[in-house]
């Protein structure tokens, strides 16, 4: 933080720009843990999707088990949420510097958005596995990064229909580009923790994946008796 004060800083107060990261990293998680699969399951269909098929709060999980025009709801919930938190991050960073710090503030804000999606504080701290926040948050930070994230995903889930597969790839393949994106170091840290979330969150998928009985994707939702 003192780096960026004295190289990119507007003129502010270290505490008041503590304040502002603190009030980005809150605004952000908070925005994170409005899940969509979990809103739609317990208080549209009164049911609970993190009860059905592999148990996440998630898009896929949430197709395979109810399928369904909300699978749309699903998505804008979780797309909307990334942006918001995103914008929130971009503003407040804005306040403490120059345009390099609205990075960062993409960065950090991110990373709180995709803590309060996979560990929601009203929900039980059980969300998602953050695959279409997180793609949303690429999207956010730079069009380079959004291409080689979403690009490898895309080309491998239709391919092998492992939509694990892809995802895997878009958390490994995050810090890096972004490494190559944004050499700056507290920008990296954060890139790969982001990184680090979403294939930590996969680690039951790479088992079964290597064990060969991961689910492939079907547009046809399997529906539970």
């Amino acid at each position: 933080l003192m780096y960026w004060l004295h190289h990119e800083g507007g003129g502010i107060t270290v505490a008041l720009a503590l304040l502002l990261m603190l009030a980005a990293a809150a605004a952000a998680y908070f925005l994170g843990c409005f899940n969509g699969a979990v809103i739609v399951s317990k208080y549209i269909l009164r049911d609970d999707v993190r009860k059905h098929g592999s148990g996440n709060a998630g898009l896929t999980n949430f197709y395979r088990t109810f399928g369904g025009p909300l699978t749309v709801v699903v998505i804008l919930t979780d797309v909307l949420k990334a942006v918001a938190a995103v914008l929130v991050g971009m503003v407040l960073f804005r306040v403490i510097g120059t345009q390099a710090m609205e990075t960062a503030g993409k960065y950090w804000a991110g990373t709180f958005c995709l803590l309060g999606h996979m560990f929601p504080c009203m929900f039980k701290f059980k969300g998602g596995k953050g695959i279409l926040s997180g793609g949303t948050i690429a999207l956010m930070v730079d069009w380079r990064i959004a291409l080689v994230v979403w690009g490898g995903f895309l080309i491998l889930a239709i391919v092998t229909r492992y939509v694990s597969l892809g995802s895997v790839w878009a958390g490994a393949s995050f810090p890096f580009i972004s490494w190559y994106c944004y050499p700056y170091f507290s920008i990296v840290v954060l890139a790969f923790i982001i990184g680090g979330l979403v294939v930590w969150q996969h680690r039951g998928n790479i088992r079964r994946l290597l064990h060969g009985n991961e689910n492939k994707f079907s547009l046809h939702p399997k529906r539970e008796g």
